[in-house]
């Protein structure tokens, strides 16, 4: 009995152990493994996973795949699908089972980060603002899917009583990527089709729905007793960061200043929070990714957001991602497939199925939308391209024992299939161009009775009244309506995809919103009011967030998509109380530069001289015309003006004197890059010139708001004088750009051009030499280039048949012709300098 009590007694004694062998000092000479300790071992397989993900993403490049399926692949080519099948004993030398034991937590302490970076980057007011249409396309792209893997996965079950991983081969399904798409729609310039809005509003959608799904999975697979509590638990962690830390960070947010920086003590405190938050998600009974994730999405400052993404990013997807990718491969066994007295042919089939569960579902929703088959088809194909979220869903599924390893071979084979079908694929779409051509690009070709479409461009709330009053004074009408699109252009800080939101301009705010939500409705409710006290107009807002890197593409294929005939841009400069001309932010200079270099339409740059408190109604509108389509196109919107009751118009053409002196316009022709080249025939345009003036003398002789003046004048000196003496009679001044005509009255003064996209004239207004509180339209006509096939052949004609429209409802002819002319030879060709050898498709 004492032999059998001390037995006991050691048996229930605690012992606490360790490794010996986590590192050898001296391995080489006392074994010879010396990769068999722990910590050697790790520090081996890690740069392995390195070369090898980064060696599978070199092969795939050509291929424009996702960057996760190029790791992924090389993380399967470490597993016993190839590496250990062509070397098993150097595979299993290099990955031995206790491997696992530090590269595993590894992996999942890369996913924890990984997820604290998801969450910084989406962005979740886009998401409340999606349309139902989007909304109801990830709605159903969830829960189809879900289904059809829920049901094949009782297929292939092999353990009757192991149901569960139905769960997450429904949940792996549902997976959209958001960034991978985002991706693949810039490569195949898509993004800004309707198409490409579509889909990737549904994936944003999408991927925080697939981010729920993964909380029930977990706590379903941890403990599946407990598993409401659990999610119960997890909403109100949620609620309590939304509510109680997120006001706390903003808090020590403001009182340290963005202009200040973070210090590393700010930038250790954040990343802290990431692992105290995954604690406690892990201790209620999902996953510490899950507080990670949510400690993500609740950071309050987006210069923060930036922050944290450029020091963690580089570090947690180029070195620890890797390792979780090689977890993924020496999981996955490809030989497992058609085990289990599994015949190969289901499991081929159980994977096209699987892989078409995404159209399937876009499809069945089409039933419901305006959206034509093929269209569906088209949506359901973007959304099938699936992220490291899938593989996430998997891993801890199998991780736990839900799911065998035939059963998880067979979701990574679908989830490779899926994603790497969708680049090819796409490759050869090209949407509908079918109805109406897009023909009415400048105002002085639309006709008086067609609506008027105009992309009102916005950076801040001060930049609206000036825009809704240059809008407002173009006299919308029943008869002469009046489409406005108010685009606010918003930088994209961080490193999330692009986004464009169209606004219900009639739904309510939230309660609390951001600064960034607050300008947002104080805009639309101003253009909102605009609508509502002017007659025939009708007004949609939109908000665009990217970098002012490709803003000027957004701006050009927005204006495409509505088939505007005149894109409005605010100046880069404002004058501020004491009358000097200040820059408000440099970069929009670029913006619309380029914006005027590639715009599918005329484009008019409004600067604002006046303090946006004091903006008033421009009852005194001025015209100075020298010649040339961009003057044409200036006269022709003040045409329009010239109907409103409230303004009075005066046109003046700058005619030079006998002692002028002739230049020659080769002299003048502007080559800088990305700009317009517009070669001159003098005798053309002054013929264009005299029929559009006499056209409007006819149309207004009798109309005593509307007043004509000719001033002759010798050089551009006497243009200066001229000008600076009538600042104070005018509210608005509205130019020509100066293409197509060199005048002696503003030659010289092109030379002295600050601002070389406003013209000479535009330029000398931008300047601080004057004190009076008035704005500026700087006009450019769209003129068709040699080259386009794509565009109406309605531009540059030199017969008057072309001209003999009228603005005016009553004097508009009723024998014109829905074509407007032929092009006339003798115009000149025009030479485009683009920036880009692509449509304008392409936001990041």
């Amino acid at each position: 009995m004492g032999d059998l009590d001390l037995t006991i007694e050691d048996v229930n004694r605690t012992i606490v152990c360790y490794a010996e062998t986590i590192y050898r000092t001296n391995g080489v000479w006392e074994g010879p493994n010396p990769l068999a300790p722990i910590l050697p071992i790790f520090i081996f397989q890690l740069p392995v996973a390195i070369f090898a993900t980064r060696f599978a993403l070199l092969l795939l490049k050509p291929f424009n795949m996702p960057s996760f399926i190029g790791e992924l692949i090389g993380g399967i080519l470490l597993g016993p699908t190839f590496f250990g099948k062509i070397a098993p004993t150097t595979y299993k030398w290099f990955f031995p089972s206790y491997g696992f034991v530090v590269l595993e937590p590894m992996a999942h302490f890369a996913l924890v980060y990984y997820a604290f970076l998801v969450g910084l980057t989406l962005d979740t007011q886009s998401i409340r603002r999606t349309g139902t249409t989007a909304m109801g396309l990830a709605i159903t792209g969830a829960a189809i899917p879900c289904l059809i893997g829920c049901a094949l996965f009782f297929v292939i079950l092999s353990d009757k009583t192991n149901y569960y991983g139905c769960i997450f081969w429904g949940f792996a399904l549902t997976v959209s990527s958001y960034s991978a798409l985002g991706s693949i729609l810039e490569d195949q310039s898509l993004i800004h089709t309707e198409i490409g809005k579509l889909a990737m509003s549904a994936a944003q959608v999408g991927e925080v729905i697939s981010w729920g799904l993964l909380a029930v999975g977990l706590a379903v697979a941890n403990s599946p007793s407990f598993c409401l509590f659990a999610i119960i638990l997890t909403i109100v962690f949620a609620l309590i960061c939304f509510r109680g830390v997120r006001p706390a960070l903003s808090w020590i947010i403001k009182k340290t200043g963005d202009g200040q920086g973070y210090s590393e003590f700010y930038i250790c405190f954040i990343l802290s929070g990431v692992a105290i938050c995954g604690v406690i998600t892990d201790a209620i009974g999902t996953h510490p990714m899950l507080g990670a994730f949510i400690f993500g999405l609740i950071m309050p400052n987006e210069v923060l957001q930036t922050t944290l993404v450029e020091r963690l990013e580089d570090f947690v997807m180029g070195i620890f991602m890797p390792a979780f990718f090689a977890v993924c491969g020496i999981r996955t066994n490809l030989d497992s497939l058609s085990v289990n007295h599994t015949s190969l042919l289901v499991v081929v089939g159980i994977i096209i199925v699987l892989s078409g569960s995404k159209v399937v579902s876009s499809l069945l929703s089409s039933f419901v939308t305006n959206m034509t088959a093929k269209e569906a088809a088209t949506i359901g194909l973007l959304t099938s391209t699936k992220s490291i979220l899938a593989l996430i869903i998997l891993e801890v599924a199998q991780e736990h024992g839900v799911l065998t390893t035939q059963e998880y071979s067979i979701m990574v084979v679908s989830v490779v299939v899926m994603t790497m079908l969708v680049p090819p694929i796409i490759l050869h779409y090209h949407p509908n161009n079918d109805g109406v051509p897009y023909t009415r690009k400048t105002i002085e070709k639309t006709k008086s009775v067609e609506e008027l479409r105009v992309l009102a461009c916005v950076h801040k709330l001060n930049n609206v009244p000036s825009v809704i009053n240059v809008l407002e004074a173009a006299n919308a009408t029943q008869q002469s309506p009046i489409r406005v699109y108010a685009l606010q252009l918003v930088e994209l800080i961080g490193r999330a995809s692009a986004m464009l939101v169209v606004h219900n301009g009639r739904k309510a705010s939230s309660k609390n919103p951001t600064k960034e939500e607050a300008e947002t409705d104080e805009i639309i409710s101003s253009f909102d009011n605009y609508e509502l006290r002017c007659d025939g107009v009708n007004v949609q807002a939109l908000t665009s967030r990217c970098p002012y890197s490709t803003m000027d593409e957004d701006i050009c294929n927005i204006a495409r998509d509505k088939r505007a005939a005149l894109i409005i841009l605010p100046f880069h400069r404002q004058q501020n109380i004491d009358g000097e001309m200040e820059d408000i932010n440099p970069a929009i200079r670029n913006v619309n530069e380029n914006v005027l270099a590639h715009a599918p339409c005329s484009v008019g740059v409004l600067i604002d001289r006046r303090v946006a408190e004091t903006s008033t109604f421009p009852n005194r509108v001025a015209v100075f015309f020298f010649g040339g389509p961009d003057d044409r196109e200036a006269l022709a919107y003040a045409w329009k003006m010239s109907e409103h009751q409230n303004v009075r118009l005066t046109v003046i053409r700058f005619a030079p004197g006998k002692d002028a002196i002739q230049v020659d316009p080769a002299d003048f022709m502007t080559t800088a890059a990305g700009t317009i080249t517009v070669p001159i025939d003098a005798e053309n345009e002054r013929h264009l010139d005299d029929h559009f003036l006499n056209k409007f003398k006819t149309a207004t002789a009798h109309e005593n708001s509307v007043v004509y003046q000719q001033i002759v004048l010798n050089d551009e000196e006497e243009t200066v004088r001229a000008i600076k003496n009538m600042e104070n009679d005018y509210d608005l001044f509205i130019v020509g750009r100066g293409r197509g005509v060199v005048s002696p009255l503003t030659a010289g003064l092109a030379d002295w051009c600050d601002c070389p996209e406003l013209g000479p004239i535009g330029d000398l207004f931008a300047t601080s030499e004057f004190s009076s509180s008035f704005s500026v339209l700087v006009m450019q006509q769209y003129i068709k280039s040699e080259g386009s096939v794509t565009e109406s052949d309605s531009y540059a004609g030199s017969s008057e048949a072309e001209h003999d429209m009228n603005w005016r409802p009553s004097n508009a002819s009723n024998d014109v012709n829905e074509s407007f002319g032929r092009r006339d030879t003798e115009f000149g060709n025009l030479s485009f300098n683009h920036k880009r050898d692509h449509s304008f498709g392409m936001i990041r």
